[in-house]
């Protein structure tokens, strides 16, 4: 059966009932503000941010293939002193956060020797739904020119000791809360080499049966200065993915026909991040970047993405090539290489502000609906279809233009409100709202005006996991 004939049989099925879940309000919580967040943003630190730096670019290499001994220079010294810093983090939170360092021994088109490829994570488990996780991840290996170059200086400052920095902040600042959902602060290895990383921490999840809701990656999310001429320290780009790297072929010509190419949980996750900026983090603005990761390039979100886990990828406005995957060198006044004077930490604790603040707005709300599903076709209203959420007081039932990039009109539902569907699912009939004419969605709200982001019907809005082809 077609999805769009069983949304159709859901619509039609619907019966009258009592409350779906506990008693709700008639109006919808506020949820323009939450003083929570904005001292979350206030507290992160460019201090702090350039401390972590300085110390990461101090270990002169960082290379996957780097030695591992040394307590002073290589990717093992780093990655203990990473680990040490999580202990530290912890010790002042009472202990708040168990550290863990998944790892495989991995071979390659670059890594032409059997190497441990080893990931640092701290984790705040959620006090009531310590399955649902959201993560913040960012690579410590760094590089120079020639990607076999173990041994030369590669200082890494920018890619991606800059989100190396912003994963171990946020965890400071994080860790002094206490959210229903939990936080995974994920230091990956052996990114540039080929993702191992991202995929160590993604294989991680699936084998601890986490419901990951999002990954935000950051890589290269630290310097204003473009190799195009532009300083900007007020944009930072945010790349999401349209469709699900596990969708099947028939629910590809299904999505083909009735629409939603770019409506993805990952699109519709970056959709969400990009409200919280103009309200939580001054003078930093969003640009949604409709693709994966840069052209033809990549980021360990790829990884969080082909396990069938909703992903970002934060990357700065203007890259400068000059300084990424480079040899330590000055030639005719240009500076080459990854180095600390590259790196403007006010900017950085914008970008660090922005992630911690989606990642508390993401663990506050309730989880994304599932099951979400439209019917209406030969009629004038479209009538939404979506499974009860635990700890959401309401919904609110979205719409928008086809045509148009954001999420433009709501309505909110209280959960005592909806309709009781046959199968114990919650519904709502927009009065002559055509289905033929309009994208929609639901989220679910708390009773502090907590909501998740916005979820589209069918497996490519699905926040859950969609197991990938090759797994099944």
């Amino acid at each position: 059966m077609r999805y769009a004939n069983r949304s159709t049989v859901l619509a039609l099925g619907l019966t009258m009932a009592g409350p779906a879940v506990a008693a709700a309000p008639a109006v919808s919580p506020p949820a323009d503000f939450h003083p929570g967040l904005r001292a979350i943003a206030q507290a992160v630190s460019p201090a702090e941010l350039k401390d972590t730096l300085t110390t990461l670019v101090g270990f002169g290499t960082r290379h996957t293939l780097s030695e591992t001994a040394s307590n002073t220079r290589g990717i093992g010294a780093a990655r203990r002193w990473v680990e040490a810093r999580f202990e530290a983090i912890s010790k002042d939170c009472g202990g708040c956060l168990e550290i863990v360092t998944p790892a495989q021994v991995v071979t390659g088109p670059r890594i032409p020797r059997p190497t441990r490829v080893e990931d640092v994570v701290a984790i705040l488990r959620g006090t009531t739904d310590p399955q649902r996780v959201i993560v913040i991840t960012g690579h410590l290996d760094s590089r120079v020119t020639d990607i076999m170059n173990a041994t030369s200086d590669a200082p890494g400052a920018d890619d991606d000791g800059s989100g190396t920095a912003a994963v171990i902040e946020a965890a400071r600042v994080l860790s002094k809360y206490r959210f229903p959902a939990t936080l995974a602060f994920g230091v990956d290895s052996g990114e540039e080499q080929g993702l191992y990383g991202g995929k160590v921490l993604a294989d991680y999840a699936v084998a601890h049966g986490w419901r990951v809701e999002a990954d935000l990656n950051n890589d290269i999310v630290g310097g204003i200065a473009g190799e195009d001429g532009v300083i900007d320290n007020t944009t930072i780009r945010l790349f999401s993915q349209g469709l699900k790297s596990t969708l099947t072929p028939r629910q590809l010509r299904a999505l083909n026909y009735t629409g939603g190419e770019i409506d993805s949980a990952s699109r519709n996750l970056a959709r969400f991040i990009s409200t919280l900026a103009p309200r939580y983090v001054s003078q930093l603005h969003v640009r949604l970047i409709y693709r994966t990761d840069r052209y033809e390039r990549g980021g360990d979100q790829v990884e969080f993405l082909d396990a069938g886990y909703p992903a970002v990828r934060f990357t700065e406005r203007s890259e400068n090539y000059a300084h990424e995957h480079q040899d330590v060198r000055r030639v005719d006044g240009v500076q080459y290489g990854d180095v600390l004077a590259g790196v403007d930490f006010p900017y950085l604790a914008k970008v660090t502000a922005l992630n911690a603040v989606a990642m508390a707005a993401l663990a506050r709300a309730p989880a994304p609906p599932l099951g979400v599903a439209i019917g209406g076709a030969v009629t004038v209203n479209t009538t939404v279809h979506w499974q009860p959420v635990p700890g959401a007081v309401g919904y609110r039932v979205w719409w928008r233009d086809t045509t148009a990039p954001e999420w433009q009109h709501s309505r909110w539902v209280a959960a005592d409100a909806a309709a009781r569907d046959k199968d114990g699912g919650l519904s709502f009939t927009l009065d002559k709202v055509n289905i033929d004419d309009w994208f929609f969605g639901v989220s679910s709200v708390s009773a502090d005006g907590y909501a998740s982001p916005v979820v589209f019907p069918g497996p490519n809005g699905d926040f859950a996991r969609q197991v990938p082809a090759a797994a099944r």
